[in-house]
């Protein structure tokens, strides 16, 4: 029996992967997390094997959430579930401690399977993946200039350039909007953004 622990902060999506998970006979739903306070609750507090992430919760959350459960519990396996599809979340997420990623979009007919792999000590990951972290481990290794970026520089990159203001972005990673606003301009310092009026600004207008 694999033992599994839910993470989601949204209600309907845990029901749902819990109901597909029931559907076979060899997973134990022990618990459910709403957030990464909750997630580690689970982790200090329970035993079980899977801990199947929301990339994406309130709080702690993504590679920094990962890092964390792993340097608490090195042998816990952790499946990434994400609404993310680019290869770069993919590979940021194993290189962190998780064992396989999963998009939301494809869960439905391959979530039992990767569960089932990453219970046995194996990786979910897809060719592109893959084929990413073997190119990042060669030697004078250049890739795109965001690879280069650290987990929480990426997080903020890919919300500006989504459309997002910083006011919105500190929010949603419990940053300063300070913080935010030193990401914003180093990007435009090491890649020639145009900093516009209007551009990457709170809602007051301000950066």
């Amino acid at each position: 029996m694999i033992r599994v622990v839910i993470a989601d902060d949204h209600t309907i999506v845990r029901e749902g992967l819990r109901q597909l998970l029931q559907a076979s006979v060899d997973f134990d739903i022990v618990s459910e997390a709403r957030d990464g306070h909750e997630v580690m609750q689970r982790v200090r507090e329970l035993d079980f094997d899977v801990l199947l992430l929301d990339m994406s919760m309130p709080g702690k959350s993504g590679m920094e959430l990962i890092k964390q459960v792993k340097s608490e519990r090195p042998r816990l396996r952790i499946l990434v579930l994400s609404m993310h599809q680019e290869h770069q979340y993919a590979v940021r997420a194993i290189k962190a401690g998780a064992s396989g990623y999963l998009t939301k979009e494809s869960a439905s007919s391959q979530l039992a399977a990767a569960i089932r792999k990453v219970a046995c000590g194996g990786a979910f990951i897809s060719a592109e993946v893959a084929e990413q972290l073997a190119l990042g481990a060669m030697p004078q290794a250049e890739g795109l200039p965001h690879t280069a970026l650290s987990d929480r520089e990426y997080q903020v990159f890919r919300l500006l350039v989504s459309g997002k203001t910083v006011s919105e972005i500190g929010a949603e990673l419990n940053l300063s909007v300070k913080t935010v606003s030193t990401h914003r301009r180093a990007f435009c310092r090491r890649w020639a953004w145009p900093i516009r009026p209007n551009s990457f600004t709170t809602r007051s207008g301000t950066g």
